[in-house]
């Protein structure tokens, strides 16, 4: 079944109507620990309840553990529920669809999940791909036909009290994501499409919205971020992805803001790919016109331009570009790159990059 979605300023009032229609009794809520309530969601979601049996798990980090997840399934599965919701951040609806998944794998049954957003970034609402921990090593599983949410109410009043750094972090990830889809080696034209509505969006309200509450800014991001998300769903992310879980798992950077570390460093090496380093079966110079592409989105003159775009959006939204002003030591690039250089998601890059040239490449921004 494709995803039915439903955007817009009091899109909330949709799931009702999704309860009924799925013939729902007993919903099953995946949120966060505090920002159920902080957001508003609680508040809106309450009424809409009434009359249901209802249990809420919220007992999970911000980085999802394998073991969480499992006490969400156990939750779930004991509890007999017949619809999962997961309101929250990417965290919230990445256990969400653990749970879903889980549960399939046991009792081959395909629980209904609905997919409630309340921040603007992670795109997880748009994917099937699953992001938790297994120690410091992060995980992504998935299933196309199964852990891509059923529904999607994209709401972006719930995305008002959001503190300033986590809308920054957030709407970097979704500007990160936009842009590895582009260059991906597993880029289409459609995933290019979801692309560019997206950088275009966030280049228009991306630091208005991080620093007001302009109505019209946050519902542009709330936008972008899921078409990011659609775009990744296709092309899936490439090196910048890969170098921001140890990032954060190590040294405790949020995700987005660790994804757009390097976004620009990775666009400017990116244009100076050749045929001899070319990962893209399209070619070196299709690889250079999609960068030139790119550049254009963020009205540059050339790479370097756009790369400096990057680091001033970065800046405006009230994030520091460099890893020396984050606390790292210079010693602490090593575990960057011990633990960043996945080959599946650096083979995605379009232009091949050794450890060395990530070793330059973060040196260049410490």
């Amino acid at each position: 079944m494709p995803q039915r979605e439903y955007f817009g300023y009091g899109s909330i009032r949709n799931l009702k109507g999704i309860l009924e229609k799925e013939g729902s009794r007993s919903p099953f809520l995946v949120t966060g620990k505090h920002s159920y309530e902080s957001c508003g969601a609680r508040s809106a979601l309450e009424p809409l309840l009434i009359g249901y049996k209802t249990a809420r798990f919220s007992d999970f980090s911000s980085n999802p553990k394998i073991e969480e997840v499992q006490k969400g399934f156990e939750m779930f599965k004991l509890g007999k529920y017949d619809i999962i919701i997961a309101v929250g951040g990417g965290s919230s609806i990445d256990v969400a669809k653990a749970i879903k998944l889980f549960y399939f794998n046991q009792t081959s049954v395909k629980v209904p999940l609905v997919a409630v957003p309340t921040t603007a970034g992670s795109g997880s609402e748009a994917t099937h791909f699953i992001v938790y921990y297994i120690g410091k090593e992060k995980q992504s599983e998935g299933k196309p036909d199964l852990t891509l949410p059923d529904y999607v109410i994209l709401d972006p009043s719930f995305t008002f009290s959001l503190p300033r750094e986590i809308a920054a972090s957030t709407a970097m990830d979704a500007l990160a994501q936009a842009v590895e889809a582009y260059w991906s080696i597993y880029s289409t034209e459609e995933s290019k499409e979801f692309s560019r509505g997206a950088i275009k969006l966030l280049m228009e309200s991306l630091e208005t919205a991080v620093n007001s509450n302009d109505r019209t800014a946050k519902a542009n991001v709330m936008q972008a971020a899921n078409l990011a998300g659609k775009a990744i769903n296709i092309a899936k992310t490439t090196a910048s992805h890969s170098v921001a879980y140890p990032i954060t798992s190590y040294f405790g950077i949020p995700h987005g803001h660790a994804a757009a570390l390097t976004l620009g460093e990775m666009l400017a090496y990116n244009s100076e790919v050749s045929d001899s380093d070319c990962n893209d079966a399209r070619g070196a110079e299709y690889v250079r016109k999609t960068i030139g592409e790119l550049t254009a989105l963020f009205r540059a003159e050339d790479a370097q331009a756009a790369k400096a775009t990057i680091k001033g959006l970065m800046q405006k939204a009230g994030l520091k570009a460099r890893l020396s002003e984050l606390g790292l030591k210079s010693e602490d690039i090593e575990i960057i790159i011990q633990n960043g250089f996945n080959p599946a998601r650096v083979k995605n890059n379009p232009r091949l990059l050794t450890e060395d040239d990530l070793r330059k490449i973060l040196k260049g921004i410490y």
